[in-house]
């Protein structure tokens, strides 16, 4: 996470009373890492789960909890408090709060501050399992919706209780990513994004195989990104530890082959398709369905190899394609080979680099290289340049009659 993705954003953190508040002290401090300010208000059930204390040692600000309080020289600290936000944010957002938010109950300093705001209000829910799934706190969720309150959440897993479902709050890390997406500018709103990321392995043996150096950074970036600019993702990962960005719908594959099938099986009705995935060329012809043991004296193994199907041109070919984006990790000749093979593939778009530099980097430096020429973007961490290539990629979709 960047330390400068909320940078000049003023947050108002808000705490209703539930176990989870401990999850809201790390938000603080990822939010501040983000570059936010952070003003903090709790109910008085809050403060029976964490101190006052605690948050504005973690926040740097006093934290209020009182409509009353006699800092606030006019009294009304449900005005002022709000009045220099970018946004309210909730967390955790108890059964009771969600239902005062339903019904504009405005009974304490949290609760007066969300009906008298006028900046955008988010809520990540907690509570047990059987408080999740009545039917009014369903209503109740419906209604703060339908209202435009943003609900974040809730995940699904074991609670405090002791009980395993729905209604756990979302971890501090996704609720602190669900929220530099709401500011990102939604230039892919209404689109439907299929993308590849990560290396694959093609194996020889049950424990042995090919693949490569990728470690899908820049694939999970693209499709944070294109998340954060409203499109539906859908991501199709090879073998990666990196983990599944807020929103985004993931596909874990092996080989290419599968990858392929997995892409086929998801593109239909598809905007656009981005192949960032360092896919392997060829597969073993054969696989031993043995481990391959070195004995002494015995001759190298030789293995034939067949070509593995090319998974972006198989997707530039269909009858109706989507705007299909390519990658290119070259090892030299970057601009020549980049766009000999946008043109071979018959693609609009094609995104190149020198792989030794990228993979497995935080930062990277590309080429863009369309019909027009070769745009050489700026190095930059993969964040961030993953967002360049998302609004690059928005200006040149073509526009569909209504």
């Amino acid at each position: 996470m960047s330390a400068n993705e909320l940078a000049g954003k003023h947050l108002v953190l808000g705490l209703t009373g539930g176990v989870a508040c401990y999850k809201s002290a790390e938000l603080t401090r990822l939010l501040i890492k983000a570059g936010a300010s952070v003003q903090v208000v709790m109910t008085d059930s809050a403060t029976h789960f964490i101190t006052p204390v605690t948050m504005q040692a973690l926040s740097g600000r006093p934290v209020y909890t009182d409509q009353w309080d006699p800092r606030i020289a006019n009294n009304m600290a449900h005005i002022d408090l709000s009045r220099e936000a970018d946004a309210i944010v909730v967390v955790p957002a108890s059964t009771n709060f969600i239902a005062k938010l339903a019904n504009g109950l405005a009974d304490d300093l949290l609760s007066t501050l969300c009906v008298a705001r006028d900046c955008p209000l988010l809520v990540a829910p907690a509570m047990n399992l059987q408080m999740w799934q009545k039917p009014a706190t369903q209503r109740n969720v419906a209604q703060i919706r339908a209202d435009g309150i943003t609900v974040l959440g809730p995940d699904s897993g074991s609670q405090a209780c002791g009980e395993m479902g729905e209604g756990r709050m979302l971890e501090a890390f996704t609720i602190c990513e669900a929220l530099i997406a709401f500011f990102q500018p939604k230039r892919l709103a209404g689109k439907r994004v299929v993308l590849t990321a990560g290396p694959t392995f093609e194996p020889l043996d049950p424990v042995r195989g090919i693949t490569n150096r990728s470690s899908g950074k820049m694939g999970f970036a693209l499709a944070r990104a294109a998340s954060e600019a409203g499109a539906q993702v859908h991501l199709i990962a090879g073998p990666t530890a990196e983990p599944t960005p807020w929103n985004v719908a993931r596909t874990d594959v092996q080989t290419a082959q599968q990858m392929h099938d997995a892409v086929h099986a998801t593109i239909a009705g598809a905007d656009i398709f981005i192949a960032v995935a360092a896919v392997a060329d060829w597969r073993a012809a054969q696989v031993s369905t043995e481990k391959i043991k070195k004995t002494p004296g015995a001759a190298i193994p030789k293995f034939d190899f067949v070509e593995n199907p090319d998974i972006l041109a198989s997707v530039a070919q269909l009858p109706q394609p989507p705007f299909c984006v390519g990658f290119a990790a070259e090892s030299q000749d970057l601009e020549r080979n980049a766009q000999e093979k946008r043109v071979r593939k018959h693609i609009p778009l094609l995104i190149g680099n020198i792989g030794a530099d990228t993979f497995g980097h935080d930062d990277n430096q590309v080429i863009v290289c369309d019909a027009v020429g070769i745009t050489v973007l700026p190095k930059a961490d993969k964040q961030t340049l993953a967002r360049t290539l998302i609004e690059a990629i928005a200006e040149r979709l073509p526009h569909k009659p209504h």
